[in-house]
C-alpha cells in the first residue's frame, strides 16, 4: 500500500479522497493555487504545496508544477479526482515516466475511451449496443448528408474528444446539417484541440443511465449497479439517483452485464462508468465511458456499502478487489442533488461572493453532505460553481425522497446565490416523484414552470 498520496484537485473531491487516505493510513499531499491558499482540502492534508497561480492551466493543468509537487514531497502515488487532469493521457504517462502511480486506468486505455469514436468500435467488439450512426468520423458535410439519411433525422454531431456538451449540435433535418457542422468543428476545435466529429442518431425520448464498475491488475472486472442521471440542464447532471426508477429487473441485468463487458474489453483498472441512452422500451445504447470517479459516485456507496475511492487506491496498489460480483448487495434507495452557486433569475450565471453563514442540515439516518465550503470562504471566480453536494438515503425511493425534501429545508447559505430553492421545488415536483421525466424534462418542462413560478 502506498505510503503518501498527492491529491491533483481541490473542492469537494480533494477532501473526499483526503478523507479516504486518512482512514486507510496514508499520508496526503494537497496542491493548491494561490486562489485556493485558504480551501478546505489544504487545511486537512498533511503537506500542501502552491504550484501556481489562479488560473487552471497556471496550476491545476500544470503536470510539471504538479509532478515536481509529487517528487519533492516523495509522494508515491497521484489521485486526479475527477475533471482537470483525470481522463488526461499524457499526464498518466509523464507518471509512469516518474514512476509515480497514476490512480486510474492505463494512458492506452484513457486514449482509447476518450476517443468517442475510437470507443464506439471497442464497444461493437466487445458486443455492446451502440446508437446507430457513422462508422468513422464524419469529415464533409456530404458525408454526414449521407449517414443521416441512413440512420434518420433528428441526428447529433458529436466531437469526438468531447465531454460536457462541448463540440456537440443537433441536426434535425438536411437544411441543418452544414451550418451544425461547421459550428460543432469550430466549437471542438476551440474546446479541444481536435475537430473531428461523427454522427449518431438521437434516441428521443431517452433516459441516461450509467453504470459504475471497477476493475483491478488482474482482470477482474464488477458493477456497483446503475444510476439514473437523467435530470439536466445543458448536459450537465442537477440530480441522480440508484436504482432507476425507470429500468425493469430484466433491462438491469441486462445492461449492467454490459457495462462488465465493457469494462473486460478494454482491460479496465480502477473505478469507471459506462454511460447508456434508454429509449421507452428499455432499449439501451452505449453512449461513452468515464475513465474517472464520478461526481455522483456517493449515491452507489450508500446502496452498496463499498468506498470506491479506496477500492480505486487498493487496485492501484496492485491488491485485488475487495469483492467479488455475489458479494455486492443492494440496500435501499439514494439521491444526490447538487447545490452549485448560481443565479437561477439570472440563466443560472454563476455567483460569486463569500459564505456570510452556512448551515448544513444535520442529524438522523441516511444523510451525508460533501463540500468544501465554510464560514467565510471566498467562492473563488476560476473554477466549477458546485459548493456541496447533498445525498440521501432511505429504504426505498419515497422515504429518500423525503429524507431529501427535509434536508434542502434545513439548509441555509447566506452570502452567495445558490440554485438550493430550485432542487428543493424539484424533489416536490409530480413528474420527478412519479419517476416520469427523461434527458429534456428538467429544461423543457420542469424549469419553464418553476422560473415562471419564481420571476
Amino acid at each position: 500500500m502506498f505510503e503518501k498520496i498527492l491529491i491533483a484537485n481541490r473542492g469537494e473531491i480533494a477532501c473526499r479522497i483526503i478523507r479516504t487516505c486518512q482512514e486507510l493510513g496514508i499520508a496526503t499531499v494537497a496542491i493548491y493555487s494561490t486562489a485556493d491558499r485558504d480551501a478546505l482540502h489544504v487545511r486537512l492534508a498533511d503537506q500542501a504545496v502552491c504550484i501556481g497561480g489562479p488560473q487552471s492551466s497556471d496550476s491545476y493543468l500544470d503536470m510539471q508544477a504538479i509532478l515536481s509537487a509529487a517528487y519533492v514531497t516523495q509522494a508515491q502515488a497521484i489521485h486526479p479526482g475527477f475533471g482537470f487532469l483525470a481522463e488526461n493521457a499524457k499526464f498518466a504517462r509523464l507518471c509512469q515516466e516518474m514512476n509515480i502511480k497514476f490512480i486510474g486506468p492505463s494512458p492506452d486505455v484513457i486514449d482509447k475511451m476518450g476517443d468517442k469514436q475510437h470507443a464506439r468500435q471497442t464497444m461493437i467488439a466487445a458486443q455492446v449496443p451502440v446508437t446507430p450512426g457513422s462508422e468513422g468520423f464524419i469529415t464533409t458535410v456530404d458525408q454526414g448528408l449521407t449517414v443521416a439519411q441512413k440512420v434518420g433525422y433528428p441526428v447529433l454531431l458529436k466531437a469526438t474528444a468531447g465531454g460536457g456538451g462541448k463540440g456537440m449540435r443537433v441536426v434535425a433535418s438536411p437544411a441543418d446539417l452544414d451550418h451544425q457542422f461547421h459550428e460543432a468543428q469550430r466549437e471542438a476545435k476551440q474546446a479541444f484541440g481536435d475537430d473531428r466529429l461523427y454522427l449518431e442518431k438521437i434516441i428521443a425520448p431517452a433516459r441516461h443511465i450509467e453504470v459504475q464498475i471497477i476493475g483491478d491488475q488482474a482482470g477482474n472486472v464488477i458493477h456497483l449497479g446503475e444510476r439514473e442521471c437523467s435530470l439536466q440542464r445543458n448536459h450537465q447532471k442537477v440530480l441522480e439517483e440508484t436504482p432507476s426508477p425507470f429500468i425493469s429487473d430484466q433491462t438491469r441485468t441486462a445492461i449492467t452485464q454490459a457495462a462488465v463487458r465493457a469494462g473486460a474489453g478494454v482491460g479496465y483498472e480502477g473505478a469507471g462508468t459506462i454511460e447508456f441512452l434508454v429509449d421507452n422500451d428499455q432499449n439501451f445504447y452505449f453512449m461513452e465511458m468515464n475513465t474517472r470517479i464520478q461526481v455522483e459516485h456517493p449515491v452507489t456507496e450508500e446502496v452498496t456499502g463499498v468506498d470506491i475511492v479506496a477500492e480505486q487506491i487498493r487496485v492501484a496498489a496492485g491488491l485485488p478487489l475487495s469483492y467479488d460480483q455475489e458479494d455486492i448487495i443492494f440496500e435501499g434507495h439514494a439521491i444526490e442533488c447538487r447545490i452549485n452557486a448560481e443565479d437561477p433569475s439570472q440563466n443560472f450565471m454563476p455567483a460569486m461572493g463569500t459564505f456570510d453563514f452556512i448551515h448544513f442540515p444535520q442529524g438522523g439516518l441516511g444523510l451525508r453532505i460533501e463540500s468544501a465550503v465554510y464560514p467565510g470562504y471566498q467562492m473563488p471566480a476560476f473554477y466549477d460553481n458546485m459548493i456541496a453536494k447533498i445525498i440521501c438515503r432511505g429504504e426505498d425511493r419515497d422515504q429518500a425522497i423525503s429524507k431529501m425534501r427535509r434536508a434542502l429545508a434545513e439548509l441555509d447559505i447566506q452570502g452567495v446565490k445558490t440554485n438550493a430553492r430550485m432542487q428543493a421545488a424539484l424533489v416536490a415536483d409530480a413528474g420527478f416523484i412519479a419517476g416520469e421525466f427523461n434527458n429534456n424534462y428538467l429544461e423543457e418542462v420542469f424549469l419553464p414552470s418553476w422560473l415562471s413560478s419564481e420571476l
